[in-house]
């Protein structure tokens, strides 16, 4: 009788997720909730005239210090992971990348100048090569690798970062363009400077929690590096060749890469381009209360928690159907066509509007916007989680982290050409640059579908089988993004 209850309680306890989950929970909700926060206003603050608390920063010159900065937060955990793994351990990792981020927000909130945004921004950039890779390990050091817990952990995990994406711009908005706004001689100074303070003190919340609680709930997880290499008996390594199916992978992979970037390009203009567009030329106004430009980046994580239970069931059913679930190409070409399609939703508005701030002659409708990111976060939807798990299947095991990790730097060239594409705004005219973005990744993805069955056939003659095998994994990892 005993041993029956012991049983059924191990079993109601085996369902249950260990309560570490839910520490690294609000540490990664805090620390979205400062990164978000403070991306949402940077482009704002940097362009804004002196006398509105800005820096007045020329458009063009903001908008590729935003991309360089955006790409460069996805270049750098390279380097911090590869640290953690050899000399540091996760969980000082994580708390090293806390406190220089956070120092970076107190820099930027100190001082209105050129200096302390670009000494701030570079504290960011390197605390977030030492978080980022480290706290997502840490979810998976919680769980055995064959715990059936494993992927609804990192769903509940991930969700903490849409619940920090979508609150901190908010918050952030209303501190900016609200409480610490003073109006005087018939301007507006805004408090950008109290945004990037709110910004610091998320970040500080969040490693009080991770340090004051992680002994207890975490144990000795991520406290010693993992990576240390490893010397044989013999004191030989063999080295392995790679075989023609496992090259022809790698082939794929990398063509997919090349493509995706394309797509992040486009997608990245939302803090940038997209955000100075909203700002001047979209009516914000409802019931006579403006809506603060910030709230905007608020859009994206709220589609993602709305939009990803029903593109699950859609794998699900196609999954359950006769033909069975498409290949993942060709969910990744629909992305880029649905993100084209989010530009050509907006050049409607941007043909209402114009291009020229000074000679607005009417504002476009709030709702161009709002179905811009709908559409934008569908496509992500489409193409980033199922790209990771795609990758993570098919990468040769050798060069598994260096094909994710090719896979992840993708989006620090894209964000390095976004910003780019996001600074000819100011030269040629939003309605130029956004039709060429649209044109272009509905081009490509186009193109990626007419070759999506080949890319399936290189994958190997066990292929459609593989594709089989991954579709239930990607659909708990379909509310995933490369946030």
């Amino acid at each position: 009788m005993d041993a029956t209850m012991n049983k059924q309680l191990e079993s109601k306890q085996s369902k249950k997720h260990p309560p570490g989950l839910y520490l690294l929970f609000m540490t990664e909700m805090w620390e979205r909730f400062s990164y978000y926060g403070m991306r949402a206003i940077l482009v704002l603050y940097l362009t804004k005239s002196l006398v509105n608390g800005g820096l007045g920063m020329n458009e063009s010159t903001a908008l590729m210090l935003y991309g360089f900065f955006t790409g460069a937060v996805y270049f750098t955990p390279l380097i911090g992971g590869w640290l953690s793994d050899r000399f540091l351990g996760q969980r000082i990792a994580v708390t090293i990348g806390g406190i220089i981020m956070a120092i970076g927000n107190i820099v930027l909130f100190a001082h209105q100048s050129y200096a302390a945004v670009y000494t701030g921004l570079i504290f960011l950039i390197i605390g977030n090569g030492f978080f980022k890779p480290n706290i997502s390990t840490i979810v998976g050091e919680l769980y055995d690798p064959k715990d059936k817990r494993r992927d609804a952990a990192f769903t509940i995990f991930y969700m903490g970062i849409n619940l920090g994406a979508f609150f901190s711009p908010l918050i952030i908005g209303l501190i900016t363009d609200k409480w610490f706004a003073v109006h005087a001689h018939g301007a507006i100074e805004y408090g950008y400077k109290y945004g990037f303070l709110a910004s610091a003190i998320g970040m500080i919340i969040g490693q009080i929690l991770f340090n004051t609680l992680g002994n207890r709930f975490l144990g000795d997880i991520g406290k010693k590096p993992v990576g240390k290499p490893q010397v044989s008996t013999s004191g030989v390594v063999e080295k392995q060749k790679l075989t023609k199916v496992e090259k022809n992978r790698m082939k794929v992979i990398f063509i997919l890469t090349v493509l995706v970037i394309f797509f992040w390009a486009g997608f990245e203009q939302a803090g940038g381009a997209l955000s100075i567009y909203t700002d001047k030329f979209v009516d914000r106004t409802i019931f006579g209360w403006e809506i603060p430009t910030s709230w905007f980046q608020s859009v994206n994580p709220l589609f993602i928690v709305l939009l990803a239970p029903l593109v699950s069931l859609l794998w699900v059913k196609l999954s359950n159907s006769k033909r069975g679930d498409i290949p993942v190409p060709t969910k990744m070409g629909f992305g880029m066509i649905l993100l084209g399609i989010g530009y050509i939703v907006l050049l409607f508005a941007i043909m209402q509007t114009g291009s020229n701030e000074h000679h607005i002659t009417t504002k476009a409708n709030i709702l161009f916007i709002v179905f811009t990111y709908l559409f934008h976060t569908v496509g992500e939807l489409f193409l980033s989680p199922v790209g990771l798990s795609f990758v993570s299947k098919y990468a040769p095991v050798k060069y598994a982290s260096l094909l994710m990790a090719v896979w992840m730097a993708s989006s620090f060239v894209a964000n390095i050409i976004a910003g780019q594409l996001g600074s000819f705004t100011g030269k040629l005219g939003y309605f130029e640059v956004f039709s060429v973005i649209g044109l272009v990744v509905i081009v490509l993805g186009l193109i990626l579908l007419s070759i999506s069955r080949k890319l399936v056939k290189m994958l190997g003659d066990n292929s459609t089988a593989k594709i089989e095998d991954v579709k239930n994994e990607e659909i708990n990892d379909s509310v995933l993004s490369t946030n």
